[in-house]
């Protein structure tokens, strides 16, 4: 078997990235040997790998969900916005520069196409099947010509498309319609069907839209998957907390002890890897909420400040809220503070950047005996430590190289009181060392809070994957699914008038 597929999406956040994570853990869990792939992923969320390379957040759940390592192959170029209109370009997992999205789109981007192709056809040649996930729509025809990532990698790779749809945010049968209208002839005929994400309501109801959708379209429909609560794991771009919650606070299970323990995330520009909080999030009797004002941090028993890729930018941000005097009387008073990769380096004395900001010598909080100085080289690595008495593993991504001056140690950084600070991603993931640290917060903010002594991150993780494996097992119609991903691009369907040539 050298099967194939790629999911694509009516839109971005229609759920392409769970729906390729869900069908990578059925197809495991039926023996067969899968990995994931995206050829071009933009997101501010990533991940390093074992071999030191920086790929999407995204990629890397799909891979466990494949039950592998995750590797540079399966997202060979990764853009991090560093603006409005710029983005550090990550190809094969290392940073190669900064470009504009039109000098991406003006060229760049169709260059990288033999990389990604061949990235695509090496890991067909090792895995039985690789599930392949788009970006965006596939009908964003202003970006057809220059596409590496949907109707252009299909085309060049002879991929069946799954079209998925949201149909909580309403107009899903237009999307779908007016998605392959829009394309040409030739990538219609790789258009297998559809797939519609987050149903509420009775299934019989919607049956005959299917029907006359596939009357219009020629196409079918490979399921319908109900709406789920807390499956957005490991999100691209979204602002929530992927095991449990919504964008603005978590849900949270009854507490061990008797006390809950809230934690304030400052919501800073460019924010990166914010996933760091979602182990804190999964803990019983944890609140976990993203703030932007002040006043929002008073009665917080923990305040983090998370990774950012505009660290300077950042700075001035929570200088320009008045976020930045609340973190310096809260250090000053030992309430717990922590900083997390570019918090980290936001807590800090001083700052010296020629490489992300340009911006010269700046001053950072203060809070933390720490000197920064930004390198063009980044450290990517994936480093094993021991703090508060437990094991600890964790991934570096960053440009800022750290001088330590003093304060007690502290992984790779540092603590004074009860303000902390690492660049260290995915520490909290560690659960002896998570209960270790919450247990001191809990201390340091007089809380009769008590970890709970049986969470397991890792378990959490692997039942959220088996619910998406859950999800396409029960909704979708696996026989049809598995001869798609067999036989490879569908062939002879009808057009639809096209709206746009190739």
């Amino acid at each position: 078997m050298n099967g194939g597929l790629l999911v694509a999406g009516t839109t971005s956040d229609a759920g392409k990235s769970v729906v390729t994570a869900g069908i990578c853990r059925w197809l495991v869990r039926q023996g067969v040997k899968v990995a994931p792939f995206k050829a071009q992923n933009m997101s501010l969320n990533s991940f390093v790998t074992q071999e030191g390379a920086e790929i999407g957040r995204a990629q890397a759940m799909q891979a466990q969900a494949c039950r592998i390592e995750p590797t540079a192959l399966m997202n060979p170029v990764l853009l991090k916005p560093g603006g409005e209109q710029s983005s550090q370009v990550v190809l094969l997992g290392r940073p190669v520069g900064e470009l504009s999205a039109r000098g991406y789109h003006g060229g760049r981007q169709q260059r990288l196409l033999g990389t990604v192709l061949d990235c695509l056809a090496e890991l067909r040649g090792t895995y039985d099947a690789v599930i392949c996930e788009g970006a965006g729509s596939p009908a964003e025809i202003n970006l057809r010509r220059t596409d590496i990532v949907n109707m252009g990698i299909a085309r060049n790779a002879r991929l069946p498309v799954l079209v998925v749809g949201d149909i909580d945010r309403g107009g899903v049968f237009a999307s779908f319609f007016g998605t392959v209208a829009l394309l040409s002839p030739e990538d219609q005929e790789l258009i297998a069907g559809f797939l519609v994400n987050k149903f509420r309501g009775d299934v019989s109801l919607l049956e005959p839209g299917l029907e006359m959708l596939q009357g219009l379209t020629g196409r079918r429909t490979y399921g319908v998957l109900p709406f789920r609560h807390g499956l957005g794991i490991d999100e691209e771009d979204g602002l929530r907390v992927s095991l449990r919650g919504t964008v603005r606070e978590s849900a949270v299970s009854p507490p061990v002890g008797e006390d809950v323990l809230r934690v304030a995330v400052c919501a800073i520009p460019l924010m990166s890897n914010f996933t760091d909080v979602d182990a804190l999030a999964a803990e019983p009797g944890v609140v976990v909420r993203f703030v932007d004002r002040p006043e929002e941090l008073a009665d917080a028993d923990l305040v983090v400040v998370p990774g950012t890729r505009g660290t300077v930018r950042a700075l001035a941000w929570l200088r320009e809220r008045g976020l930045a005097d609340a973190l310096v009387r809260r250090a000053a008073a030992h309430k717990p503070v922590l900083g997390i990769c570019g918090g980290f380096q936001i807590l800090g004395e001083h700052i010296e950047d020629e490489v992300e900001s340009r911006a010269g010598a700046v001053d950072g909080l203060g809070v933390l005996p720490v000197r920064v100085r930004f390198a063009r080289e980044k450290t990517l690595t994936r480093p094993v430590g021991e703090a508060l008495g437990e094991r600890v593993e964790g991934y570096e991504i960053h440009h800022g190289v750290a001088s330590v001056e003093g304060g007690r140690a502290f992984l790779d950084g540092c603590r004074v009181g009860q303000t902390w600070g690492t660049h260290w991603h995915g520490s909290l993931e560690s659960d002896g060392f998570r209960r270790a640290f919450l247990r001191e917060v809990a201390a340091a903010a007089g809380r009769r809070f008590v970890p709970a002594p049986d969470t397991s991150f890792a378990a959490l993780r692997e039942e959220q994957l088996d619910r998406l494996g859950d999800l396409i097992e029960q909704h979708a119609d696996t026989d049809a699914l598995w001869r798609l991903i067999e036989s490879g691009a569908p062939q002879g369907l009808p057009f639809i008038p096209p709206g746009a040539p190739a």
